[in-house]
């Protein structure tokens, strides 16, 4: 079976292919004998309520000096594709959102969005991990800063977040009674620290398992890649974020890995996400990734995997379910 696979990703000329998953899933398509299909986030339109885009093909090697070949891009009908792999990074800002509204229009014509573009836009990446309490740590989303500032007291030792961030951006670790702490929740916030402020932060506490890495879970389909990829932070640096300059070190799964992906997997399933990285902290559930998650370059060479093969023998069965339909 052939298929046409489109993806929707940031310039293919900036990745680094050693670690870009977007790469290895393209690599992959094209391995299975599917054409490819490559446009950006200015390449989508709308005409009379269809979906269309400005489409180049485009083949892929593993060669760190030639890695891709675009041929001229034209318009063409996004209905004429079977599956977009929609690997635009964050931030998820309106002109992300009116993007999934395009590929929506395409998926309710039969074409298979990876992953679903509805679920892109109800699933914040901080956000959704609270949809299973019994797997996080004590966690606050507030605009208010003397509730953040209660929450740290009250934790003694807190991270803030953005929660449009990616990368460990804007990410803050501090302590109570810390003489920075109002400085960060301006930052934050957008507003005035003593009082409420613009946007919505989000406030965990401190976990100290953080040394030992911050792991990425990969999941397809509900089912976990059974080795995770530590991201272990270096030098004074408390972030683990491989963009952040932590190390990658690759582990199997923990039995307590195994139960936290059995809490989510039904809930993945029913949205539609078939590609989501959990992000795991010790015992706890931090983030789930469902843009575009990373770490596959990474653990298919420590561990001689696949995972993107895994993820198109998913991507594949669902596309014969929906000609089937």
């Amino acid at each position: 079976m052939t298929l046409s696979v489109g993806v929707l990703m940031d310039p293919i000329s900036t990745i680094k292919i050693a670690k870009d998953t977007s790469f290895a899933m393209l690599l992959e398509a094209q391995r299975r004998g599917h054409t490819l299909h490559y446009f950006e986030q200015g390449d989508l339109a709308l005409r009379d309520g269809a979906p269309w885009a400005r489409i180049a093909p485009l083949s892929v090697r593993e060669d760190p000096q030639h890695w891709y070949t675009l041929e001229q891009a034209q318009w063409r009908d996004l209905r004429e594709l079977d599956v977009v792999l929609m690997r635009k990074d964050p931030p998820v800002d309106a002109q992300f959102i009116y993007d999934t509204m395009v590929l929506e229009a395409a998926q309710h014509a039969g074409v298979s969005i990876i992953n679903h573009p509805r679920a892109l836009r109800d699933c914040n990446e901080k956000l959704f991990a609270l949809t299973f309490p019994q797997c996080i740590a004590p966690t606050l989303v507030s605009r208010d800063a003397g509730e953040l500032r209660r929450f740290a007291a009250e934790h003694a030792e807190i991270v803030l977040k953005p929660l449009d961030g990616m990368g460990g951006r804007g990410i803050f670790r501090v302590k109570a009674g810390d003489s920075n702490l109002n400085s960060m929740l301006e930052t934050l916030l957008g507003g005035d620290a003593h009082g409420e402020g613009r946007q919505l932060t989000i406030a965990q506490k401190y976990i100290p398992e953080i040394t030992t890495g911050d792991k990425r879970i990969l999941v397809i389909d509900g089912e976990p890649v059974p080795y995770a990829l530590a991201r272990i932070p270096q030098g004074n640096e408390f972030r683990g974020n491989l963009a952040a300059g932590g190390r990658g070190v690759g582990m199997p799964l923990s039995d307590h890995d195994r139960w936290i992906v059995a809490q989510v997997a039904p809930e993945l399933r029913r949205r539609g996400l078939l590609f989501v990285g959990l992000d795991v902290i010790g015992d706890y559930l931090t983030e789930i990734n469902v843009t575009s998650p990373t770490c596959v370059r990474e653990l298919d060479a420590q561990f001689g995997i696949n995972i993107a093969g895994q993820l198109f023998d998913v991507i594949e069965q669902h596309v014969i379910g929906n000609r089937t339909a």
